[in-house]
């Protein structure tokens, strides 16, 4: 794809052409997304894809309505069209003039490079190879074994009506090892995996990819030597790193601001009260250099910011979007992000993680009489609503007695985030955050996040096994 450049004397025009009504807010979005991946299965390299795409859309705000139009042409007219779309959707009235002026981005969080430059496809290929023998030298019930390593840069320019004129450039790089090994008649899998906003060239340089292949034979073995998870309410240890997808799920996605203005979440209307145990503090952070989640500006051009969400155990903010911010009459977050040029904003997570304590780890464990350890998880679901959650453990144990007896099947837990905040009795001084695989689903737009948490006890959450 030949890079251009959008001219902001057309945007102007459009801009202008755009603002025909009372408008509230208003922008111009633009992007260019290239991808590849390359993928290995049995052995080696069998599917190589890339996909390129360039469109923008124009979106005016009037009140709550949102009119909102796309294009996959760049040309001034094309925009022109797509801006009178979207005022014919929201609403009409006098022109508005607008000067742009360009501001450059207030951090450097990650390269603006091409992530794919700097290593061909054979080295891409080598590289895959090389998890495949690793994986395989570890043990001989390896039988399977999978992996695939992606690489994306987006482009984004964002015109607003307040005369900002953004741009970003967002590489992104991830790697997924999967693993299934044999003995007799069980199969059991592992996986992991891991990336960030960097070139591949700088994630090759790493070495992370025999670590990865390692550590997904691990869990495997782990799980291959597995026993029925126990079931019933108990307390459960949550493991430091990707466990806080469970934070991200049960917590994260009820402290977004449109779920709280509409007042369907669990959370809303409850700025100031104690929705957690004292301790607990939990934060959305896009300004951490690299990370899967991180924005230098989001997708509304506002600057990336870490957003203090509970402190102390005390709900103290929403994660808003420009929108949800003006009807709840406060200020954005640097929240509001879109899958595409063609998808509409909305508020969404970046890297959201809890706060370390001061408990040593080991000692956490420790305090289990009878109860579960949860160091890896599989999927998971919440109702926003109720904030119910039910989320499968990819790695677990039994503990007895302070000790680790053995490892346990696919657990699921259940439970409800506001009360799991609140059966928080001891938090690790080990925050972790996980190695950069999360992807976020919501109202039909995935993107890239992060979570991450330290090493917490919670006294009690019900464990869905075998009968206890």
């Amino acid at each position: 794809m030949t890079m251009l450049v959008p001219d902001p004397q057309s945007l102007q025009r459009v801009l202008g052409a755009l603002l025909r009504a009372r408008a509230d807010d208003a922008d111009v979005f633009l992007e260019e997304r290239i991808s590849e991946s390359v993928s290995l299965e049995e052995g080696r390299v069998k599917h190589m894809t890339r996909s390129e795409r360039r469109g923008a859309s124009a979106r005016l705000l009037v009140g709550e309505a949102v009119g909102l139009a796309a294009t996959d042409r760049w040309e001034p007219q094309a925009l022109l069209e797509a801006a009178g779309a979207a005022r014919a959707i929201a609403a009409q009235g006098e022109g508005k003039a607008v000067r742009l002026h360009s501001e450059q981005p207030p951090q450097v969080l990650y390269p603006a490079t091409d992530p794919m430059a700097g290593l061909e496809l054979s080295a891409r290929r080598a590289l895959l190879e090389e998890v495949d023998q690793e994986a395989r030298a570890q043990d001989p019930r390896v039988v399977e074994v999978t992996a695939s390593l992606d690489a994306s840069l987006q482009r984004v320019w964002i015109a607003r009506a307040d005369g900002r004129f953004v741009q970003d450039v967002r590489p992104l790089v991830r790697m997924h090892v999967s693993v299934v090994v044999e003995q007799g008649a069980r199969r059991e899998s592992g996986f992991a995996g891991g990336g960030g906003r960097m070139t591949l060239a700088e994630f090759a340089a790493q070495g992370l990819h025999k670590q990865f292949a390692r550590e997904a034979v691990r869990i495997a073995l782990v799980n291959l030597e597995a026993i029925e998870a126990p079931a019933g309410e108990m307390p459960v240890v949550l493991g430091p790193g990707w466990p806080g997808i469970l934070l991200h799920e049960a917590v994260g996605h009820g402290l977004e601001a449109d779920f709280n203005r509409k007042g369907v979440s669990v959370f809303a209307g409850k700025i100031g009260e104690r929705v957690a145990a004292k301790g607990v503090t939990v934060v959305d952070d896009a300004t951490i250099p690299g990370r899967r989640g991180s924005l230098a500006v989001d997708d509304e051009g506002e600057p990336g910011q870490r957003t203090v969400l509970i402190e102390d155990g005390v709900l103290v903010g929403y994660m808003c979007d420009r929108t949800n911010a003006r009807l709840l009459g406060t200020r954005s977050t640097g929240n509001g992000r879109r899958e595409s040029y063609a998808h509409p904003v909305i508020p969404r997570m970046t890297n959201t993680f809890m706060l370390a304590g001061d408990h040593d780890p080991e000692e956490i464990v420790a305090s289990l009489d009878r109860g579960l350890y949860a160091v890896n998880f599989g999927g998971g679901q919440v109702d926003i609503t109720s904030g119910q959650f039910v989320f499968t453990t990819s790695e677990a144990y039994l503990v007895e007695k302070g000790k680790i007896v053995a490892p346990v099947k696919t657990a699921t837990l259940i439970g409800a985030g506001r009360e799991v905040l609140k059966r928080i009795s001891m938090i690790g001084h080990d925050l972790k955050l996980d190695p950069g695989l999360g992807t976020c689903g919501k109202d039909g737009q995935s993107v890239p996040v992060g979570v991450g948490m330290p090493t917490v006890r919670v006294d009690a959450i019900t464990v869905g096994g075998a009968k206890a």
